[in-house]
């Protein structure tokens, strides 16, 4: 809330160079306020009496949008990669499929391994799931089984994610 937005009957006022005023009313606020040539913003509603300071809002409303955007900027955002397998693939397929997945750990995302069943091959699941266990021992080094196989619809899915 700003200017004539705030009702209450008394405020703590804090100045522009950020010196405590004290407890004013909210017209003496608004009127100190107006000789600065500057907005009154309330910062604290739920304080008692209510907080309200003397500030250029533009350049208030500025700031936080910025401290805002410094915020999300900071943050890393974890991805989940998925790399799909068949039961029957060659030791260099299966290489290969590794090193992308040791790229994607590297970078700091997740990795779900998918092991996916056609047809006949759906008969022989459990004895198919060495492939994910071999891969994650091949992975130890680096990454660390987050989520342990388990077999979803036509398929067995695991997570690794980047040791710590």
């Amino acid at each position: 809330m700003i200017n004539e937005q705030i009702r209450d009957r008394e405020v703590r006022l804090i100045g522009p160079d950020g010196e405590q005023i004290g407890v004013v009313s909210s017209r003496e606020a608004q009127k100190i306020a107006d000789e600065a040539g500057l907005d009154l913003v309330k910062i604290a509603p739920n304080a008692k009496p209510p907080v309200c300071k003397v500030i250029d809002y533009g350049k208030y409303r500025y700031d936080l949008a910025r401290k805002e955007k410094d915020a999300k900027k900071k943050q890393k955002t974890v991805e989940l990669k998925e790399i799909r397998l068949s039961p029957n693939i060659d030791t260099n397929d299966l290489n290969t499929k590794m090193n992308a997945a040791k790229k994607f750990l590297a970078k700091g995302n997740k990795v779900k391994i998918t092991l996916r069943f056609r047809g006949r091959e759906m008969a022989h699941m459990n004895s198919s799931k060495h492939i994910l266990d071999d891969l994650a021992e091949q992975l130890s080094d680096i990454a660390v089984v987050e989520k342990a196989p388990k077999i979803e619809g036509r398929s067995i899915g695991m997570v690794l994610a980047e040791k710590r």
